[in-house]
């Protein structure tokens, strides 16, 4: 019997995982939303046929599993109205809330509960998420299945071993996106400064990074591999990778990486004791 799930929040990430468990069939009638904001229950009542709440009262007490989609500064007071309700039905956490550590849930809904915290990324939106999961001690095998189950209606999904790599994660796939963007950004600039008008170089750009994508997605060699079968010495590939390696971009990716690292842990430790 499927899973009633409750979305606390119906912002875009939430309604891209509705989305994605309608079409993984996950029964309509199982699906809820509570959202106070009218103008996103009009929207989402536009886009889905499912029960659609202003307040929780009426759907939490029927539900096996709670998705916490809403804005990181309004997390406390939202888990503080939910706690009462909580105590009467204890039930699967799902937090897709950025920066908030499991403890602070658990000690703002008033409990010890099973809770699974999850990285996703943007690309979720379109169906091609790279999402890492953390489950606290208390969550079962049976819930972990549910939750990755949830999740990977938006894409991949990968668990880790501990919270703290939540950080590596948001770091690595959670701001990913945004260094692919820039790299692109960079390339189309230059082949326009070159002179190909810009569609051309934005269609080749962005064609010759899904297909490197694809690729490395459909190929059992690594990467490092790859990328030494596409470079003949003496060509232009080594050329443009030897100009690369003089400025050090890898020294600069890794700092890049380990500055976001570090600031997903600061504000994880903002996040939590300001509220």
């Amino acid at each position: 019997m499927a899973e009633n799930i409750v979305f606390i929040g119906g912002g875009n990430m939430a309604r891209s995982l509705i989305g994605g468990l309608l079409q993984a069939q996950h029964p309509q009638q199982n699906l809820f939303v509570v959202d106070p904001n009218t103008q996103a229950r009009q929207l989402l009542r536009s886009q889905f046929d499912i029960a659609i709440e202003s307040t929780a009262e009426k759907v939490l007490s029927q539900a096996d599993v709670v998705l916490l989609a809403v804005k990181p500064q309004v997390l406390k007071e939202v888990c503080v109205e939910l706690a009462p309700i909580f105590k009467q039905r204890p039930c699967l956490v799902i937090s897709i809330v950025a920066g908030i550590k499991l403890s602070s849930i658990n000690h703002w809904l008033g409990g010890d509960y099973p809770i699974v915290r999850v990285m996703p990324n943007t690309p979720a939106l379109i169906g091609e998420g790279a999402s890492g999961l953390y489950a606290n001690p208390k969550v079962s095998e049976k819930q972990k299945e549910i939750a990755q189950n949830i999740v990977s209606a938006v894409g991949t999904t990968v668990w880790v071993s501990s919270e703290k790599l939540l950080n590596v994660v948001t770091a690595l796939s959670g701001s990913g996106p945004a260094y692919h963007f820039y790299f692109m950004e960079i390339m189309i600039r230059w082949a326009t400064a070159a002179g190909l008008p810009e569609n051309i170089a934005k269609t080749l750009t962005l064609n010759t990074a899904k297909g490197a994508a694809l690729m490395a997605l459909s190929n059992d060699m690594e990467v490092d591999e790859l990328r030494r079968q596409v470079t003949s010495k003496g060509g232009t590939t080594e050329a443009a990778l030897k100009s690369l390696e003089s400025e050090n971009l890898e020294r600069l990716l890794s700092r890049a990486l380990e500055a976001a690292n570090q600031r997903a842990d600061q504000l994880a430790k903002e996040l939590g004791e300001s509220q």
